[in-house]
């Protein structure tokens, strides 16, 4: 990870607009981790098999990892300090998409959008790595290892689930039915994206989804499912813009709630 001289020097070289651009990028990417962490820690002994217990417990702890280092970029640029970032905002100052919002439901939902999600995060890290931002790029690979992590996992369950049982297959096509309209919504289009693009610091959300779709269609299909087409997908958008679910507002409460008693206590 770059030094905070260089990390202050390259923001700095930023003009107002693209510097808007690269924060609302990476305020959406720390707050999905932020979100979906917590939403995965829930599975903490609950896990259908107990591999499956530390395995969503292992990868919640990384994404919120990644979340507090995004969050510290963030405070490196001006912004608030990372526990501020992530506890005290009301809920329309949150940017996460819809989909990491959902509870976490059946094991087959929270393992589809495992999937879904990981595999857009590789994606989206992958394209940062080449990004003329270089704190972002040196996040991006830092944290690729942990992300292969995650997409391997997720790919192995998808493909064994999907080939065991017809009510195990049934219910993982479901479960992608399901999930595929929230999944649309990680790749809300932003009116930075042209700008990001430009300047090189990103590579944009419609290109990022045309190499996820093209990737989970090949995981999906050699395990047997259906992907629904893109143009049948009605995407489950607001997130990116402060309009949430029903469900992140008591997320929030319960997250936040220890955190909001004494904001100044140290543990």
């Amino acid at each position: 990870m770059s030094s905070q001289t260089e990390i202050y020097s390259d923001y700095k070289e930023l003009n107002e607009e693209q510097l808007k651009g690269v924060k609302d990028l990476i305020f959406k990417m720390a707050d999905d981790e932020l979100i979906l962490g917590h939403r995965n820690s829930e599975w903490t002994g609950l896990g259908p098999i107990l591999e499956e217990d530390i395995a969503f417990s292992s990868m919640a702890q990384d994404k919120l990892g990644q979340a507090q280092a995004l969050y510290l970029l963030l405070n490196q640029m001006d912004e608030k300090d990372p526990d501020t970032l992530a506890f005290t905002r009301n809920e329309n100052e949150y940017k996460c998409c819809h989909f990491v919002e959902y509870p976490i439901g059946e094991y087959d939902f929270s393992l589809m959008r495992h999937f879904l999600f990981d595999a857009a995060e590789a994606l989206r890290y992958n394209s940062l790595i080449n990004s003329s931002f270089a704190p972002l790029a040196n996040l991006a690979k830092k944290f690729r290892g942990e992300i292969r992590y995650h997409t391997l996992h997720s790919e192995v369950w998808i493909d064994q689930l999907s080939k065991a049982t017809e009510e195990s297959k049934a219910r993982m096509q479901t479960s992608l039915n399901e999930c595929m309209p929230l999944a649309l919504g990680i790749f809300e289009p932003s009116e930075y994206d042209e700008l990001l693009m430009n300047s090189g610091v990103f590579t944009g959300e419609e290109n990022l989804k045309s190499g996820w779709y093209e990737h989970i269609q090949f995981v999906l299909q050699n395990a047997g499912l259906k992907v629904p087409e893109l143009s049948e997908i009605i995407p489950s958008f607001g997130g990116r813009k402060g309009y949430h679910t029903e469900y992140l507002k008591p997320l929030l409460d319960e997250m936040c709630e220890v955190y909001r008693i004494d904001p100044e206590a140290e543990w």
